[in-house]
């Protein structure tokens, strides 16, 4: 199921990202910098609003995974109306968060030089489309935790490559092209929730919510609460971490550089949307894994996976590092390359992160440490001090504290085992990418002046450095060999 869900979500990963280069190609050459960014700028805010949902579907995920593999239809079908229920007041809170955010958009985008109007329409149209997920969409955990995510990715994901193929042909085709793009947005909304909607009673015909039983199921469920609760502090934490920077960067400059740096973060992110097509679909799979008990072999998965994020985060970043402000030039132009040191922070940041969800109070940290330090570096040192501020926090966080949680609260081990094997995976990358980027710039011209150029250095440089890390990987580490050969057995089997 992994797998399946895996290729479905890889293809569209692909898609999706190669129009989301054209579209925002397409959106500065019509609509302008400022224009972009305050589009960005407005996704942020959705996002802030959106933190009311409060981990609720983490929550609800985790809790799902026992009846489902028990097949107990009963308990689905209460844990998922308790879920209506509670997501039907939360969207009154972000209905409410978002009428008194809309009283003081004059004040926040004071300084724009877009009509104000432009900031209305396209923060309703975002709104809308986030009450349709707590309104109508909630049900879709059912395929999530049921290992079929890829369903959910052809409807979600086969709806937007059409919406975004019809925006941008309304941007370049037809005059005021935005209006048209926020009347798509919405539209499109509606027709996804429509086919999700269908696709679960088709699917399952005996989930049955009732949402008016939630008072009631609140108390038959507690432990939703309480890992709701413990969800909602990294909630705020990722929010925090991946979204206020923009926020920050206005406050400090202009929806110009805001443009800017999403030009970048369109590249960046590409890594964790990797990484989530390729493996989210294992997610509920482990969840079931945990659900058996066995120490020895949940262990053993956890070090495939470590080894596997670890080695294809190295690759991807390497890529990153060697040909992003070239693929930017040829993009969008010069005017738009961001300095190497906030470059390079970025690129720190992409390659971090895991965790366990009880450990609420280093959530806390982490995003009080981030917040503060974007806020006081940013006014020393620019865009570059708001992103230390970032990964400052992370590496206090994510390096250094969740790994001694995991071993402690999830393994009950010693973290000496931890400390030992990932400074051995950090050694093996940096012998790969100093080794490769050395004998690249010896084999390969890096001079080039269109796509076709830039792509054929970048398959030479990235097949190059995929195999020398990948032998580095299999001779000395005995996970990568495990899930190599899991992998090789899967292939064999189907």
């Amino acid at each position: 199921k992994s797998i399946k869900n895996a290729k479905v979500a890889l293809i569209f990963y692909f898609i999706n990202l190669v129009l989301q280069f054209f579209s925002r190609k397409v959106f500065l050459d019509y609509l302008g910098a400022e224009v972009l960014g305050l589009n960005t700028t407005a996704q942020n805010l959705i996002g802030f609003l959106n933190l009311a949902e409060l981990g609720i579907g983490g929550a609800i995920a985790f809790t799902l995974y026992k009846p489902i593999y028990e097949k107990n239809t009963q308990v689905i079908n209460e844990i998922v109306s308790l879920q209506g229920w509670l997501y039907r007041r939360v969207a009154y809170v972000v209905i409410a968060g978002a009428c008194v955010l809309m009283c003081f958009f004059p004040l926040i985008f004071e300084k724009a030089e877009v009509p104000l109007w432009y900031t209305y329409g396209s923060f309703i149209v975002l709104l809308v489309s986030a009450l349709l997920g707590y309104f109508v969409n909630y049900r879709q955990i059912v395929l999530t935790a049921d290992q079929k995510e890829y369903k959910i990715t052809l409807n979600v994901q086969g709806f937007k490559v059409i919406k975004v193929l019809l925006q941008i042909a309304a941007i370049y085709y037809l005059s005021n092209g935005y209006v048209y793009w926020m009347i798509l947005e919405l539209l499109m909304a509606v027709t996804t929730a429509v086919a999700l909607d269908k696709l679960l009673k088709r699917e399952y015909p005996w989930l049955k919510t009732i949402i008016m039983q939630g008072g009631t199921l609140r108390q038959k469920y507690p432990e939703i609460i309480s890992k709701t609760k413990q969800v909602f502090f990294h909630q705020i934490a990722a929010f925090v971490l991946f979204q206020t920077s923009p926020l920050i960067i206005y406050t400090y400059a202009s929806l110009t550089l805001v443009a800017v740096y999403g030009n970048y973060m369109l590249i960046i992110t590409g890594v964790p949307l990797l990484m989530d097509a390729l493996l989210r679909s294992i997610n509920a799979g482990v969840g079931s894994l945990v659900a058996e008990g066995d120490k020895e072999r949940i262990k053993k998965v956890f070090w495939e996976l470590t080894s596997l994020r670890l080695w294809l985060a190295s690759v991807v970043c390497f890529g990153i590092y060697k040909l992003g402000h070239s693929f930017i030039i040829l993009w969008v132009g010069n005017d738009f390359l961001l300095e190497q040191s906030a470059f390079i922070v970025l690129i720190a940041i992409t390659f971090i992160g895991f965790g366990l969800f009880q450990d609420v109070w280093a959530q806390v940290t982490a995003a009080v440490l981030n917040l503060g330090l974007s806020i006081l570096l940013g006014y020393y040192y620019g865009l570059t001090g708001i992103l230390s501020g970032v990964l400052i926090s992370l590496l206090v966080i994510v390096c250094i504290w969740k790994p001694l949680f995991l071993y402690k609260c999830g393994f009950k081990e010693n973290i000496g085992e931890y400390v030992i094997r990932l400074f051995k995976y950090l050694a093996l990358i940096a012998v790969s990418c100093i080794s490769i980027s050395w004998l690249g710039d010896c084999l390969f011209s890096n001079s080039f002046h269109s796509y076709g150029q830039w792509c054929l250095y970048a398959f030479k440089l990235l097949v190059l450095y995929t195999l020398f890390s990948l032998a580095l990987f299999l001779c000395l580490d005995k996970a990568s060999r495990s899930y190599v050969i899991r992998f090789k057995l899967l292939l064999t089997k189907k």
